[in-house]
């Protein structure tokens, strides 16, 4: 299964900029980028050798009230389709009548649009694809929906639909938005995205496996592991680093050292506001009082540098996808396992 990597990395913006060469640069990734996002911000797609899927963001755009252009993403796709291993029809939330006019008119465009069938639509849609015979179908408008639900929907496509009488797939299936690990390994995904690594590095935190008998284990519920000096849970038991017993501590330690990583250590103290910050320091707050809280880097590491996090939660997803089953596998139906991550 592929793992699409969504959303902007901290620092970043849509599209070409200089905190996604670094990502690109040092990682062999595979990226989802939001046409929306990118003419919202004038950004341009990366140039660069990776594999590249490119969504129409039409949910982020109806909920902004915004209406893309379908004329405008034809003439986005060609322009770029030289970069773009895969690119997504323009779906009409809400309105299945619309998603697939829209895939005939991109189609007749002469392009190859990947299909995408929502959550709660009639299943005709997604039959009216399969019998036109793509073979490649995205199913989206899972993010708000619990996984309780979702685990039901996707039970009845991936048994009915999707996978023969011995249960491997006829077709690739993409998630998109998909980040329960317990779906992710119950289904036999083509490739599915997320933006769980950037959102998480964003809070505070990373991602650390389980760790049994010598190694570490990508197909039960990971750690969620909050380790910035800033954090609000810093003091809350099982949440921050600093809380672990010293077992877990040094399990978590272990895995970070293991990836090259280091926790790092700052200072904190409060001076003016009209202080002027010096070599290796930042405000850590806004002005209270006339005062400002300085943190002091003493070790730069992931306590105190959001460009590590990221980096080392796109590590855990791209073993996460070395350690999920090879595609095309078979599905069948059985009892829940996992978590959510």
């Amino acid at each position: 299964m592929k793992i699409y990597l969504a959303g902007v990395p901290g620092g970043g913006r849509p599209g070409d900029c200089k905190r996604e060469q670094e990502i690109n640069n040092k990682f062999n990734l595979s990226r989802l980028h939001s046409y929306f996002h990118l003419s919202e911000t004038k950004g341009q797609l990366m140039k660069e050798q990776i594999d590249l899927f490119l969504d129409s963001g039409a949910f982020s755009a109806f909920t902004q009230g915004i209406q893309i252009d379908i004329e405008e993403y034809i003439q986005f796709i060609k322009e770029h389709k030289d970069y773009l291993q895969v690119y997504a029809n323009l779906d009409v939330i809400g309105d299945p009548v619309g998603t697939w006019r829209n895939q005939k008119i991109m189609e007749e465009s002469g392009l190859n649009p990947l299909p995408c069938f929502h959550y709660g639509e009639d299943k005709k849609w997604l039959r009216r694809y399969l019998d036109k015979g793509h073979d490649y179908i995205a199913f989206g408008g899972m993010v708000p929906i619990s996984t309780n639900n979702l685990r039901i929907w996707l039970d009845d496509l991936f048994a009915n639909y999707i996978s023969d009488k011995n249960g491997f797939p006829i077709i690739k299936v993409h998630g998109f938005g998909l980040t329960s690990l317990s779906l992710m390994l119950r289904y036999p995904w083509y490739s599915v995205d997320s933006t769980s690594w950037v959102m998480t590095g964003r809070m505070g935190s990373i991602y650390v496996p389980k760790y049994k008998n010598g190694t570490w284990v990508y197909d039960e519920n990971s750690w969620k592991i909050c380790v910035s000096t800033k954090s609000p849970s810093k003091n809350e038991a099982g949440k921050h680093i600093d809380t672990f017993t010293p077992k877990i501590k040094e399990i978590i330690l272990e895995y970070i050292h293991d990836k090259k990583y280091v926790l790092g250590k700052s200072e904190f103290r409060f001076e003016s506001e009209k202080y002027e910050l010096k070599e290796n320091e930042k405000w850590a707050s806004k002005a209270a009082n006339s005062k400002r809280e300085v943190e002091t880097i003493i070790e730069s590491g992931l306590c105190n540098d959001y460009k590590l996090r990221d980096e080392i939660n796109i590590i855990y997803f791209l073993d996460l996808e070395k350690n999920m089953p090879e595609w095309p596998w078979s599905f069948k139906l059985k009892g829940a396992k996992g978590f959510s991550l």
